[in-house]
């Protein structure tokens, strides 16, 4: 019996393949037999990438594109469709967010939040998504095939607890706010996941939403950490490894009724 959770000889599109999460997508990808194309908006040199995924440059290509600029989404995609065909798998990963040790202004209250910090965000976060699915979906669309898969965050669907930065505040002596961009951007997903989706479905292209919970990566305070697991229920943060699972599901035929959804990877963290 064939294996339905296979991605096995498709070509898969990873935004932001080259960050901590991205790579994890695209190495669990061509694990799983697929041709990643990564599309980011940095080169990377031949030996660097041989580093990142050694195992598997025969079956990965990069492509500079940033996902706000449409041209270069349409020149990246044009030349994967060229050497590989049309994509099966777009993967809307690559997203931006206040830096913690950023300036204070990017941290602070919400009255004098500047708008740039907002514009920044936004333009990669949700007009990113939008622009790549645009250019990719239309491919896919024309093929009568395809699963969009956006990236989004549980901030997307709760907001975020202030309370978990207060002790900011008493170690530094500066107020410190999770800030407004961020949280906006992910929810903003959820409705264009189902505008795609629904506009889409007669073409047989799918699009849904995963909203992941806390990531383990060792770059935040432990004061954060500490606060933040109280209301995990499962009591950790995910291991990188552990979204791979949802990202093949949603890119294989396990899932070929499924559009529109929004599978939620949080430990619990919004079952509370």
């Amino acid at each position: 019996m064939a294996n339905l959770f296979s991605v096995e000889g498709k070509v898969a599109i990873v935004t932001g393949g080259l960050g901590q999460l991205g790579r994890s997508f695209v190495a669990s990808l061509a694990d799983a037999g697929a041709k990643v194309a990564v599309f980011s908006r940095r080169p990377i040199e031949q030996e660097a990438l041989a580093e990142l995924f050694p195992d598997h440059l025969d079956n990965i290509r990069v492509y500079v594109a940033s996902v706000t600029d449409k041209e270069a989404l349409e020149a990246a995609t044009e030349a994967l469709c060229a050497e590989w065909g049309v994509p099966h798998i777009l993967v809307n990963n690559a997203g931006i967010d206040s830096k913690p040790n950023g300036a204070a202004e990017q941290n602070g209250p919400f009255e004098t939040y500047p708008q740039k910090y907002w514009d920044e965000i936004i333009d990669v976060n949700l007009t990113g998504v939008m622009l790549c699915s645009q250019v990719v979906g239309a491919r896919m669309a024309a093929e009568g095939r395809g699963s969009i898969i956006n990236v989004g965050s549980i901030y997307g669907l709760v907001s975020p607890n202030q309370a978990l930065y207060a002790y900011r505040e008493k170690r530094d002596g500066v107020p410190f706010f999770k800030a407004v961009s961020y949280a906006a951007s992910k929810s903003g997903l959820l409705n264009l996941t189902r505008y795609v989706a629904t506009y889409w479905a007669p073409k047989n292209v799918r699009c849904n939403l995963i909203s992941f919970g806390g990531v383990k990566t060792g770059s935040f305070d432990k004061e954060f950490i500490d606060a933040f697991l109280e209301r995990v229920p499962m009591g950790r943060q995910a291991q990188v490894s552990e979204y791979n699972g949802v990202i093949q599901f949603l890119g294989s035929d396990a899932s070929s009724y499924m559009t529109g959804s929004n599978v939620v990877v949080d430990g619990g963290f919004t079952a509370w």
